[in-house]
């Protein structure tokens, strides 16, 4: 039976696989993930957040060819522009800035691979953003926790605090959507319950 390859070091997407049952061989990808938005610059907010799930997953499969990969990549689009990680405490605090008491769209992309076969698929999730204060935001931007998250937010930890309201697969907006996971699984002829560590 193959295993399950997370192309990815997000403990959140590993926290959605374990806690559906799912024990993930952890492998992240090293991608240039610039490169790849830099040659897509014509492409949909979907197709950008695909392709680099798919650069992902697909350089992960090369080493584990008998298992299924799984690549991932969100970004939240914010009038138009998709916006990844802040990775620091002032480009926290300013989107938060731009992004508080607004609606958005967080888009994460997959890529599963398995043999010769890659399913892709995008995600798609409204989220609405609490009016927050500039003293939660300066707090919640000091904690850390939003800068390696796209949306500098996060559904299941402090940041839930700041959601007023979400539209779509929540597990999708933690990292991974579980139904996506499942229709790829399909597509492949197994069971979601084939991986479950039961």
């Amino acid at each position: 039976m193959p295993r399950i390859v997370l192309a990815s070091q997000s403990p959140s997407r590993a926290g959605i696989l374990r806690s559906a049952g799912v024990e993930p061989v952890i492998e992240p990808a090293d991608v240039d993930e610039d490169a790849i938005q830099a040659e897509l610059s014509n492409a949909s907010p979907s197709e950008i957040v695909t392709a680099l799930a798919h650069a992902k997953a697909q350089a992960i499969a090369q080493i584990y060819p008998n298992d299924v990969v799984i690549g991932g990549d969100s970004m939240l689009l914010l009038d138009g522009v998709l916006q990844g990680k802040p990775h620091t405490e002032q480009a926290t605090i300013a989107r938060w800035r731009a992004q508080a008491g607004r609606n958005a769209q967080l888009l994460t992309g997959h890529c599963l691979i398995f043999g010769d076969e890659a399913y892709t698929e995008a995600a798609t999730t409204d989220i609405a953003f609490a009016q927050a204060s500039e003293a939660d935001i300066a707090a919640y931007a000091a904690t850390g926790e939003p800068w390696q998250c796209a949306g500098a937010f996060t559904l299941e930890a402090l940041g839930g605090w700041f959601i007023d309201r979400i539209d779509g697969d929540p597990s999708s907006v933690i990292g991974l959507s579980l139904p996506v996971v499942r229709r790829a699984l399909y597509r492949f002829g197994f069971g979601v319950s084939d991986f479950w560590n039961v």
